[in-house]
């Protein structure tokens, strides 16, 4: 394993107990698409690791919903239809209660919300927006069944200066703003409701983003959360990769970056210079090197015991330390495999506990790597070259 320890040293995690981090996993071969370059999908994995703590003081309208009318009005073109004139809502709370005459267009997010009598809802008072935030808890014994969430009442009173938190990452303000939704045009509707493609964020919004996000958190508006980019099979990136990677971590919107692989000394993919893991060598001086041990025979055995366990499998010790043997002789995953198959020739047998001979017929059914390559070299004379 290797750690990249940019911006380390300003990331408390004692601070952030509260916030989620952010955790983006990914696989070295996923860069390599047909449709996206491989560099942006490097990019795209390095925004999702990194959030955004928004931090908003609001006036909103908070409570029960006691009433919910819509005014109508006839139609000002004429015709047998009508308009949606105003809305009349009722909130309640601990303290009191409060009758609000709304615009139509806040009717349509209420209808969006699905806002009903009895539910707890807060309305921001600058923007119009709402958000229905559950089924009162008045209502909790309405049915035996449930699939609501029950919130209490809210308390103080119905106007109020409230607090707002959102957590997001800088990858869905870049495809928020590389996909505006809206229009009514046939070229926006039709848009809509065709399957989405997978499509690049250009540099440019991403350094506008960039700037808006520097200048809020300048402001104390919103609070940086650098989370964790880890990234499996790290030897299956090409020397580009590399370089946009070392350039990446020189940004100073960057996750802890972690990398992990399991080649030794081996080819740089792109180039004819090997190095060891696969990485380039400059970039290995900028990682801090996990070092790993092999498991020893107590440490396999508890392992086993572990894996045992989760998959309810009822082995005794005697079996568990001859697995742990095998592991030794041939590898920890070879041993985990055969907890299965054991399994199932113990049930064959009638019993419900695995036991030594299990594992030994167990054993003689199947090959670890290094039997079946073996046996491939001392036979290779009878198969197809």
């Amino acid at each position: 394993l290797y750690i990249d320890l940019h911006l380390m040293s300003c990331l408390y995690f004692s601070s952030y107990s509260a916030m989620q981090v952010p955790f983006c996993p990914m696989v070295g071969s996923e860069v390599y698409s047909s449709e996206v370059k491989k560099t942006e999908v490097l990019m795209e994995n390095f925004r999702r690791a990194i959030g955004l703590r928004i931090k908003e003081n609001k006036e909103v309208y908070e409570g029960e919903v006691t009433e919910l009318s819509p005014e109508e009005s006839e139609s000002s073109t004429g015709g047998y239809g009508k308009n949606i004139s105003h809305v009349v809502i009722g909130l309640k709370t601990v303290k009191g209660t409060k009758q609000l005459k709304l615009d139509p267009t806040i009717y349509d997010a209420l209808i969006k919300e699905k806002v009903a009598v009895g539910d707890v809802i807060y309305i921001e008072a600058n923007s119009g927006a709402v958000k229905r935030v559950g089924r009162c808890d008045a209502f909790a014994t309405e049915y035996d069944l449930e699939a609501e969430e029950y919130v209490p009442i809210p308390k103080g009173e119905v106007h109020k200066k409230k607090e707002i938190v959102q957590d997001v990452t800088l990858h869905d303000l870049d495809a928020a703003n590389a996909q505006p939704q809206g229009g009514q045009d046939i070229l926006s509707l039709m848009g809509q409701m065709m399957k989405p493609r997978k499509t690049e964020i250009t540099e440019k919004l991403r350094q506008e983003i960039n700037k808006v996000v520097n200048r809020y958190i300048d402001e104390g508006i919103a609070e940086l959360v650098p989370g964790v980019l880890f990234i499996d099979e790290v030897h299956m990136l090409d020397i580009e990769c590399f370089s946009y990677l070392n350039r990446a971590l020189e940004s100073s919107l960057s996750p802890i970056v972690i990398l992990a692989t399991n080649r030794g000394i081996c080819t740089v993919r792109g180039t004819d210079m090997t190095s060891p893991h696969g990485i380039p060598v400059d970039l290995l001086d900028r990682l801090v090197i996990v070092r790993t041990q092999i498991y020893g025979p107590i440490e396999m055995i508890q392992i086993l015991a572990i894996r045992a366990q989760v998959e309810e499998i009822e082995i005794d010790e005697d079996s568990l330390a001859f697995l742990g043997e095998v592991g030794q002789q041939t590898s920890l995953r070879h041993a985990i495999q055969l907890l299965s198959p054991a399994s199932v020739v113990a049930k064959a047998n009638g019993r419900e506990k695995i036991c030594k001979a299990d594992l030994e017929e167990v054993c003689g059914l199947y090959l670890d790597a290094k039997s079946s390559a073996r046996l491939l070299q001392d036979q290779q004379g009878s198969y197809i070259t």
